[in-house]
């Protein structure tokens, strides 16, 4: 069982900054897992925001973040952060952190994740 927990987030205005942290435990196991961000704004589904590869040698992101936002891993691999830059109120949403299987290109789809973190609010003001 991997457990996740997610900080970093907060109320913003439009065009600042926030760094999301994730970490996961059973930090041995937790290193050879694909990571991934998500998000779900009030009254809509769940969608990928970026993902990065047990090796972070590959990172995907929707095209809507594409140029803000950077998917890191941190040295002991069971850390993750999004730094999320030039923020929009449409990037208000919850945040959370997932975990999957291992693959060469991570995955954006929900159901190749099997950990998730409970969330972190990021709210954009305009």
């Amino acid at each position: 069982q991997v457990q996740l927990v997610e900080s970093g987030g907060g109320l913003v205005q439009a065009g600042g900054s926030l760094r999301l942290s994730c970490v996961a435990s059973e930090r041995t196991f937790s290193r050879y897992l694909n990571m991934g961000w998500f998000r779900q704004a009030p009254g809509k589904e769940r969608e990928f925001v970026a993902a990065i590869s047990w090796g972070g040698s590959n990172s995907q992101y929707i095209d809507s973040v594409k140029g803000r936002f950077t998917i890191s891993r941190g040295n002991a691999k069971n850390t993750m952060y999004l730094q999320m830059n030039s923020l929009k109120p449409e990037d208000t949403a919850v945040y959370y952190c997932a975990v999957g299987p291992p693959s060469a290109v991570a995955s954006m789809s929900t159901e190749r994740y099997d950990y998730w973190g409970q969330g972190t609010q990021v709210t954009v003001s305009s």
